[in-house]
């Protein structure tokens, strides 16, 4: 097999950045053992401490409080203890921009002065938030914009938790106490699709999941859950035992040569590998239809033989296609395919039986688009031509 020739580690082009050390530690995104853990060190007794951590993560993550001395049914003095020793920090809310058709970007600074970005997407009966896992990316894939940006390190939980809780602070998504219930979810679904590879940050995808999926907080049941990987095989039987979400797979390409550039983790892990990997995937996690991803790129992934080789490919697997128009970045070395060609290829694959809807591009005018996300400091730094550059123009 062909040695790869653009990083597929998450170590590769980590940039060596230290966060800082010492002060209060966050409760966000520890889960339910880890906190009961941070309580019984600070003094809670711990024949309390079930009792605590259900207090606590009540406060925190169904009424979305960030003050200690807001969590009304705690003592004074166990506040005090919690406030000495403990904080409740989400990212910062760098710039919010709205696009036209409602669709919210976040640029969000987290510790290290690091910035990712998390998107939302109203829809009709649904709101869809996009967030990230990594600042940057190690995959390079070819045709996003992300994978221009090399990859400075993975998020913690609680940064992963945190966009989340961010976007319910913007959208006003917290109950209030003594209001009617309301059952409205604006965020209904999320979606681990924003900047990085998420089964690259497994350990931190997988306890940050644990909490959104929660049934006392913010109540995400799995199924409302997606996770969108390029196929990191070794991990993807873990997704299933470990976090049971919904599963998307960055495919893009019928052959191992045009994956090859397109997902360069194709050369670690083919084709064939990978599908071998998700037949299995639905018996492990008792889930719904695997849902293939599929960017559509003039002339280079988008003929009638592509379609009938992509069908022959997932044979056998409960699937979807999502078919994606290709968001254009400055420098990109591709273009979007006509619209007929698109319709064309969406119609061999919904008469052979599987579901291809066609997604529509929302937030291109504030580049939130699928595969345009990229830290703002980043895109700054950069003119068009060293952008141009590294996409390999």
């Amino acid at each position: 097999m062909t040695e790869p020739t653009s990083p597929i580690t998450q170590d590769v082009l980590t940039v060596p950045r230290k966060l800082p050390e010492g002060g209060k530690l966050n409760l966000v995104g520890l889960t339910r053992e880890e906190l009961r853990a941070a309580l019984i060190a600070a003094g809670t007794p711990e024949k309390q401490a079930k009792m605590r951590v259900g207090q606590v993560w009540q406060w925190i993550y169904h009424w979305g409080v960030r003050d200690f001395s807001e969590m009304t049914n705690l003592a004074k003095d166990y506040r005090a203890l919690l406030d000495a020793n403990f904080e409740i920090a989400l990212p910062e809310v760098v710039t919010c921009q709205v696009s036209m058709d409602g669709t919210r970007k976040y640029l969000l600074r987290i510790a290290g002065g690091h910035e990712v970005e998390a998107v939302y997407i109203p829809e009709e009966n649904r709101g869809t938030l996009c967030i990230s896992s990594q600042v940057g990316c190690t995959l390079t894939c070819s045709f996003c914009h992300t994978g221009t940006q090399k990859l400075v390190r993975n998020l913690t939980a609680g940064e992963i938790v945190g966009q989340v809780m961010v976007a319910r602070d913007d959208l006003g998504e917290w109950p209030k106490p003594g209001a009617p219930k309301d059952e409205t979810r604006l965020i209904s679904n999320v979606v681990l699709m924003g900047m990085g590879e998420p089964l690259y940050n497994f350990e931190n995808v997988r306890n940050a999941m644990k909490v959104v999926m929660d049934g006392e907080g913010l109540t995400l049941s799995r199924r409302r859950i997606t996770l969108s990987t390029s196929g990191i095989v070794p991990e993807i039987a873990r997704t299933a035992e470990e976090i049971g979400c919904l599963l998307a797979i960055s495919f893009h390409a019928t052959t191992d040569e045009v994956r090859d550039k397109l997902v360069p983790v194709n050369k670690k892990w083919n084709i064939a590998t990978l599908l071998d990997t998700l037949r299995d995937y639905p018996r492990l996690s008792n889930s719904e239809r695997i849902t293939f991803e599929y960017v559509m790129l003039k002339g280079v992934n988008d003929s009638d033989d592509d379609a009938r080789r992509l069908i022959k490919l997932i044979r056998g697997i409960p699937a979807k296609i999502n078919l994606i128009p290709f968001n254009e970045w400055p420098g990109s070395p591709y273009q979007r395919s006509d619209w007929e060609r698109i319709e064309a290829f969406a119609d061999i694959v919904y008469k052979a039986g599987y579901a291809a809807p066609i997604r529509t591009p929302r937030g291109e005018d504030i580049m939130a688009a699928c595969g345009q996300l990229k830290s703002a400091t980043e895109r700054a730094r950069k003119s068009k031509a060293e952008i141009a550059a590294e996409a390999g123009q």
